[in-house]
């Protein structure tokens, strides 16, 4: 069984016989929970019994809820490799090679916990060397929308295609202004419009502020793609971009590496991993 201990403003709706969840209140004007994640294949309210999943609320409460379609999901899968990865990006000494392979391996992981049960496929029978099969397949004419947000991104979905059997890359740079930390879209390869039941995996390593992710998802709220048609990719989340997603996009999923208690002043994620764009592709000393 495994388990994991954060400090964020978070609640999780869990299991009648989970353990209870302690709350402190260091501040009048700053409230925080303390939380004990355990996966066990006792959940079930999952499809899949060793993903550690958890509710976004708006508001902190300690009730037990049941877990609603139109309530933001965040999963952290228990994975030893997602650890493993996650731990060699936090690394300080970890060169740029090892780094952005890092992130393209925990990108790989991320979307395979993020398609199962996702995929659209089709079934049939097809001749093996010893008789008749039945099969089933990925449906290649539905292909999964792959949006990495630039530069870090890239690293992150760089394994998509390897996993996915049926991709279309559509590439989306913003930037973020080191002042006011408000987001600027430099490109947009975008479609004006997505196909109906369109799939689409938002790439973000950094889920910090929010104010970039907000903006993707914006973007395709404009092109016809609803919130339950998304699934967030990311390497390391934080409460201040979690908190925003849940109260604008009811019914996302998110997937990360991990979840940090908070966001400093300067837009970072603390402990995080640093800048993933630079440390991705090398234009950084530190």
């Amino acid at each position: 069984m495994a388990c994991y201990r954060i400090h964020c403003n978070l609640n999780l709706p869990l299991p009648s016989d989970a353990p209870p969840i302690s709350s402190t209140c260091h501040s009048p004007s700053r409230l925080s929970l303390s939380l004990s994640l355990f996966t066990t294949p006792k959940i079930a309210y999952l499809s899949a019994s060793r993903r550690t999943c958890g509710a976004v609320c708006s508001q902190m409460t300690m009730e037990e809820k049941p877990l609603s379609e139109n309530r933001m999901l965040v999963y952290v899968p228990p994975h030893p490799l997602i650890k493993h990865w996650v731990s060699v990006l936090r690394n300080e000494q970890t060169p740029c090679p090892i780094f952005r392979n890092a992130m393209a391996e925990l990108g790989r992981l991320l979307m395979y916990e993020a398609s199962r049960d996702w995929l659209p496929t089709v079934t049939g029978e097809i001749q093996s060397p010893m008789g008749v099969a039945s099969v089933e397949f990925i449906d290649p004419r539905e292909p999964v929308a792959v949006i990495p947000i630039l530069r870090a991104g890239l690293a992150l979905a760089e394994h998509a295609s390897s996993i996915l059997p049926a991709t279309k890359t559509y590439h989306l740079g913003i930037s973020r202004d080191e002042e006011t930390l408000q987001p600027t879209i430099y490109l947009n390869k975008l479609p004006e419009k997505f196909p109906e039941g369109s799939k689409v995996f938002v790439v973000d390593p950094m889920l910090a502020t929010g104010g970039t992710i907000m903006a993707a998802l914006h973007l395709l709220k404009e092109r016809g793609v609803g919130n339950k048609q998304i699934k967030v990719i990311s390497a390391v989340s934080a409460p201040p971009a979690l908190q925003k997603l849940s109260e604008q996009f009811p019914g996302l999923h998110v997937y990360t590496g991990i979840i940090d208690p908070e966001v400093n002043e300067k837009g970072f994620i603390i402990p995080g991993l640093g800048d993933a764009g630079d440390r991705s592709f090398g234009t950084t000393d530190t």
